[in-house]
């Protein structure tokens, strides 16, 4: 009875993927027409922050004052305005601004690669600072690996770079904050995780009990440890154990190189602090949010906030996002290794 259930619901399930991936290929099919027609290329876009929070100060007085008070205002502005102008120089600082937004597969990767390789066609080494916002809880190795390795490039240029975390910089997250000359968190920010963690479902034993075998076929004592599906082996476990192992002892080893004063042997359990806890531990070195940061930055220097924009047609987005949204449900299900 219970088998019999098994088969309806399978062959439910299956009739609803396909017709659920034909919908899809109807509409790739549509939207590959569209980008035949108009391949939208990326733009960069630049923000004067300065200017922003200027506008905000002055919205608010207009509203405030009245009079003699405002006319006041308005002549001050315009002195101050000369006054800049004559002390401007091309050689004064300037501050750019990056945002990276993590999840699970550090998707935002793809735009701060392109941000990082415009930045480094302008910005002066030892002159110019980049402010990167991070907020993420971490995810896959390779995605945050090759997050951590574009921030790298800002290192090997000599510029200076501020990390600014007002949630959230953990595990795979921490790992691209580390990269930071200097790290500012908020104080309830939560800072650490450096740690590794896989989990994997096993319905080998539901498969037997119904009769139905799995065979694996591999070429190679370790192209498979544990799987889905097959009957796992203590050999399996000691390897995939010996797997996340060695990932945790690269991420340890990438932490104490990038911030050389942590006692990563004391951090590298896997916990995770709250931003005063984390600035006592040596895993960051400033308290404060990064509106406060990039305010006071504003006082002395230019500051710009600059960002990648690649324009998606509608059927586009949703495509990508149905795609995005199972493909994030396998990885869920057959997690093969976060550092998370």
């Amino acid at each position: 009875m219970l088998l019999h259930g098994l088969m309806e619901y399978a062959l439910f399930l299956a009739k609803v993927v396909t017709g659920v991936l034909a919908i899809i290929a109807v509409l790739l099919a549509i939207s590959g027409v569209s980008r035949r027609q108009r391949t939208p290329e990326g733009s960069l876009e630049l923000k004067h922050l300065n200017g922003k929070f200027r506008q905000f100060r002055l919205q608010l007085q207009e509203q405030l004052l009245s009079g003699k008070a405002l006319k006041k205002l308005y002549k001050d502005e315009k002195k101050a305005d000369k006054a800049k102008e004559a002390a401007h120089t091309a050689d004064q600082a300037k501050v750019f601004v990056l945002r990276f937004e993590g999840d699970l597969r550090a998707s935002a990767v793809a735009h701060l690669r392109e941000e990082i390789t415009a930045l480094l066609q302008v910005a002066r080494p030892e002159q110019d600072r980049v402010v990167l916002c991070l907020e993420s809880p971490g995810g896959m190795v390779h995605g945050y690996g090759l997050a951590a390795s574009q921030l790298q490039r800002l290192r090997q240029a000599r510029l200076n770079l501020v990390v600014c975390v007002d949630k959230v910089a953990a595990s795979g997250g921490y790992m691209m904050a580390a990269l930071g000359d200097r790290i500012v968190a908020a104080p309830f920010a939560i800072v650490g995780s450096i740690g590794v963690v896989a989990q994997l479902p096993n319905i080998n034993r539901l498969l037997k009990r119904h009769d139905i075998d799995i065979e694996l076929h591999t070429a190679g004592a370790y192209k498979r440890t544990l799987t889905l599906l097959g009957e796992n082996t203590e050999a399996g476990r000691r390897k995939f154990q010996e797997e996340l192992e060695d990932t945790h002892v690269l991420f340890k080893e990438f932490v104490h190189e990038a911030r050389p004063q942590v006692d990563v042997e004391r951090v590298a359990t896997g916990e995770h602090w709250y931003g005063q806890r984390a600035l006592a531990l040596g895993l960051i070195d400033e308290i404060s949010t990064s509106d406060d940061y990039l305010s006071r930055q504003c006082e002395h220097a230019e500051v710009y906030e600059l960002s990648f924009n690649l324009p998606q047609p509608w059927l586009q987005r949703l495509t990508g996002s149905l795609s995005a949204g199972m493909q994030q449900g396998l990885e869920k299900l057959l997690s093969i290794r976060f550092i998370a």
